[in-house]
């Protein structure tokens, strides 16, 4: 295969990988932030949020 080519397939499949990293960091920061959000919230309120 022409090494530019490689080149350019490896820089598109490292913004992916990045892109995914960074999609996961989002998830798991929402994650951690969500449960005390719930925690607080009465019954009624998860209620209207569903």
């Amino acid at each position: 295969m022409n090494a530019e080519l490689e080149y350019t397939m490896m820089q598109h499949h490292a913004a992916e990988l990045r892109a995914a990293a960074a999609e996961q960091r989002r998830v798991r920061e929402a994650s951690r932030t969500r449960p005390v959000e719930r925690r607080h919230r009465s019954v009624f309120a998860r209620f209207l949020a569903s």
